[in-house]
């Protein structure tokens, strides 16, 4: 009888062990910052205001104190470790407040 349970206790350790070394974690996408794609950037048109910019856009992450006709949107994306999305939007206006130009700078 105590062979039986040495037996059968071996084999359900044996059974942990090898099903732990198979477990993973989920691991969750974060996302920080503004989500834009494609669509939103072909809505912007030069000469816009900073109020329908805000509209298509959304809020800036990044107002610049000692600039203020320069907005940067920063998005990311991350699950665990890896970066799924990383890319940043500068936006600059002229001094009436309209859109003057904007460059999509991908950093991944």
């Amino acid at each position: 009888m105590k062979k039986n349970k040495a037996i059968l206790l071996s084999m359900v350790f044996m059974f942990i062990i090898s099903s732990c070394s198979t477990f993973s974690f989920y691991r969750v996408p974060v996302t920080q910052g503004n989500l834009y794609d494609e669509e939103d950037l072909n809505k912007l048109e030069i000469g816009q205001t900073k109020e329908q910019v805000k509209f298509i856009l959304g809020t800036p992450m990044i107002k610049d104190a000692f600039n203020s006709s320069r907005w940067d949107y920063v998005s990311l994306i991350t699950v665990g470790e890896n970066k799924i999305v990383d890319k940043k939007l500068i936006v600059l206006f002229n001094d009436n407040n309209l859109l003057e130009s904007w460059e999509l700078v991908d950093q991944s």
